[in-house]
């Protein structure tokens, strides 16, 4: 059974930062790629960032490329969302999910694993 759990999320002035958390159960954390992703009210979920089974490759969304970095610690089973220069835009509540393989993948609908959620609230 795979569990994904994220915190770090909260509420905070536009132009600051966040990081995000999201521990993984399991033993096998290494071995799968991870990815990030958010859903504002009334949107759609969208990938904010991916990142490779080792770490060695990571994919951005747009809107926040040069804003927010995504690592991992397999050591420890977890991942990170350094979110910084943060934008009302933002808002939203994040995800963290697991890919079905090692490989980066940028299809939503390939993440078959999803934490509960963190809520990230950007104020202006």
């Amino acid at each position: 059974q795979v569990q994904l759990v994220e915190s770090g999320g909260g509420l905070v002035q536009a132009g600051g930062s966040l990081r995000l958390s999201c521990a993984a159960s399991g033993r096998t954390f290494s071995s799968y790629a991870m990815g990030w992703f958010r859903q504002a009210p009334g949107k759609e979920r969208a990938m904010v960032a991916a990142i490779t089974a080792t770490g060695s490759l990571t994919s951005y969304g747009e809107s926040v490329k040069d804003r927010f970095i995504i690592s991992r610690d397999n050591a420890k089973n977890s991942m990170y969302l350094q979110m910084n220069n943060l934008k009302p835009e933002d808002t939203a509540v994040y995800y963290c999910a697991r890919a079905p393989s090692w490989f980066l993948t940028t299809s939503l609908s390939e993440y078959k694993y999803w934490g509960q959620g963190t809520q990230v609230t950007v104020s202006s």
